[in-house]
């Protein structure tokens, strides 16, 4: 049985709603389009694992391998697409519409269109003259939670040596990324009259001096890491959101904020946390303040693949691009964790990524497709 042509499959994928969100009003399961992409494995006649991910009800992991050895190649992306203002786009995000060279719809780009691509392309392979294996990934909840990622590290299982994730890079290969905490303080003290100072403890005073430390800190960070390859070279905090007090007159309570620090490879998100505990606590000690630090998620890892690693040098060779870095985040390092060697790259752009009216070129299909056979060709038939 063969899969369908590219275009159908296109349609298929993006006609199957899959928003993954924190927010429960916006999440979906991604089943649908798991069971489209086991479909068009099995005919091709790849082994197909679903795997339900345990804590997340209708989300699903998708494991097709075909060969077998100790190395191999990994083709792996993500299913799921964040959510979407409809009023925004200019057509039904799930209707596959071309227009202007373009194909437009959610998750034409970011990223169900590498599964169409990457399915195109091995569509004449004969699986029997595999020498080494070739696995597809297809995982769950990666612009939310990143459970799907973290179920595959859980299994601690061998999928392959090389693999390739097919994030939007104009398949330019990228081998580093920053990692991403998000974290918020909140400073609690004690309300009162504004008349009389010592009536309380001013929530938003102890704020201050959180900011002025953590901006300190930054500094701090900024001149002990560096790293060239990046566009912005250094670790980044960005202070995004504070709120606090009720009234001019009354004495704060408590105030709150939110901010993000992109880490360079190399920089230990825990010991990061660690070294903000550290500081804070020890800039309002004797204040009569408390201070509380949380984790508004896990965060992600900073990813660096060697510049020397097989896949690195395949890919640099087949696009002409030197491995560059980026600074979004991806499941890369989740990859390289289960013993992998990983590169980002897969056809479109980010900078369509995430937006209304979300395309992907039709000038990027033949490249992608081409260079995705040379990589199943190097590394599993030679």
């Amino acid at each position: 049985m063969k899969h369908p042509s590219l275009q159908q499959m296109m349609q298929r994928l993006i006609a199957s709603p899959s928003v993954s969100s924190v927010s429960p009003e916006w999440d979906q399961s991604n089943a649908q389009v798991i069971d489209h992409l086991a479909e068009w494995c099995e005919g091709a006649g790849f082994a197909v694992e679903r795997l339900p991910i345990v804590g997340h009800p209708g989300k699903f992991n998708l494991v097709a391998s075909a060969g077998s050895g100790p190395d191999g190649l990994v083709l792996s992306g993500h299913t799921d697409t964040v959510p979407y203002d409809e009023a925004r786009w200019h057509s039904d995000p799930f209707t596959l519409r071309e227009h202007a060279d373009r194909w437009y719809g959610l998750g034409t780009c970011d990223m169900k269109g590498f599964f169409a691509v990457v399915l195109d392309a091995l569509r004449d392979l004969d699986l029997a003259r595999l020498q080494h294996p070739l696995i597809l990934i297809a995982t769950a909840d990666e612009e939310s939670s990143m459970c799907g990622a973290k179920a595959l590290l859980d299994t601690h299982r061998r999928l392959g040596r090389h693999a390739v994730i097919g994030e939007p890079t104009g398949m330019k290969p990228i081998r580093l990324h920053k990692g991403i905490g998000m974290e918020a303080i909140r400073v609690s003290g004690r309300s009162g009259h504004s008349s009389d100072p010592s009536l309380g403890a001013n929530a938003l005073d102890g704020m201050s001096l959180v900011l002025n430390e953590l901006i300190a800190w930054r500094s701090d960070l900024q001149r002990r890491y560096r790293n060239p390859l990046f566009a912005v070279d250094v670790p980044t905090l960005n202070l995004g959101h504070i709120h606090g007090g009720d009234n001019p007159n009354r004495i704060c309570a408590q105030c709150e904020l939110h901010f993000d620090i992109r880490p360079l490879p190399g920089m230990d998100l825990d010991t990061l946390r660690a070294e903000i505990d550290q500081r804070l606590g020890e800039r309002l000690a004797g204040s009569g303040l408390g201070i509380e630090r949380i984790a508004l998620f896990e965060g992600i890892p900073a990813m660096e693949t060697p510049a020397d690693s097989p896949i690195v040098r395949a890919a640099e060779q087949l696009t002409g691009y030197s491995a560059g870095a980026v600074a979004f985040g991806t499941e890369g390092p989740y990859l390289n964790a289960l013993g992998m060697q990983t590169v980002i790259m897969g056809p479109g752009s980010i900078d369509q990524a995430h937006q209304p009216d979300e395309y992907l070129a039709l000038d990027q299909l033949e490249p992608a497709t081409q260079t995705i056979r040379a990589l199943v060709e190097r590394f599993c038939l030679a």
